[in-house]
Formats: C-alpha cells, structure tokens, sequence
C-alpha cells in the first residue's frame, strides 16, 4: 500500500511562514496561523513542504487504503490562500455565503487576502470544520 504523500513532519511552521517571499501572503500566513490555533486549541504542525495543519482525522476507504490527514489548514501559495477542512461542515455553505471574497474548489477555500474576507465568519468556518473533522461523523469513504 502506498504512503501518504502528505504526511506530518518536525519542520517548523513558524520558520516556513517566515520563509514565504511575498509580504502580504507572509503576514496573512501569520495571522492564519494565529487564529486557527486558537480556535481549534491545537498546535501548528507542517504537513509535508508547505501545508500548515491543526489537529488530525483517520480516513479509510473502501479500497482499503487509509491514513492520517489534517483536520483543518492553510497554505500560502503564491496565487492565493488555501484553506482545508474548511468545507465540509454542517452549516459550512451558509457560513460561506456570509465569508466574503472567495472561491472553492474539490476540497479547498481559496481567498485572495485575508481582509477581503469577515473575519468571524471565517473563526465560525474554522470551529465547525475541525470539530467536524475530528468527529466521527465525518467519514471520507
């Protein structure tokens, strides 16, 4: 069976952040990495070379495959923010309407910057996905 190509790793959040070039996505990485770790009262934790993650859920598909993924994240890209586990949630689309600019993808909440979008709305969206995530009402089969 195949490992995870996302896994956790001992690299330091902190240090990758201080390492993204553009100031703006660097000082929105800052206050993600703020922000989620105090509303999901978890520690910040690099999820291979550039995915920030908060806490952790076990998937298993039917195929048999299955792992560990993180429940809830970020990653500054240099396009935008992407944000994880975001999604998911009961409750998650009508928190969306109310988030501001954005856009979605498969998995993935897209933002330009962090001021284009409300700020407690988004700390709501953080809440209710990870304890989503972590829950074992959510299953990724």
């Amino acid at each position: 069976m195949a490992n995870n190509k996302t896994a956790p790793t001992t690299a330091s959040p902190q240090e990758f952040i201080a390492s993204v070039e553009n100031e703006r996505r660097r000082q929105d990485a800052q206050r993600l990495l703020a922000l989620m770790g105090r509303v999901t009262g978890q520690e910040a934790v690099m999820w291979g070379p550039s995915m920030v993650g908060f806490g952790s859920y076990h998937y298993k598909y039917a195929t048999g495959r299955e792992g560990d993924a993180l429940a809830v994240g970020f990653s500054p890209r240099s396009a935008n923010l992407a944000l994880y586990g975001l999604t998911y949630a009961p409750g998650a689309a009508g928190l969306l309407q109310k988030l501001g600019k954005h856009k979605t993808g498969a998995a993935c909440l897209y933002i330009n910057k962090l001021d284009d979008v409300d700020q407690d709305v988004l700390a709501q969206l953080i809440d209710v996905g990870h304890q989503f995530m972590v829950s074992e009402n959510f299953t990724n089969t």
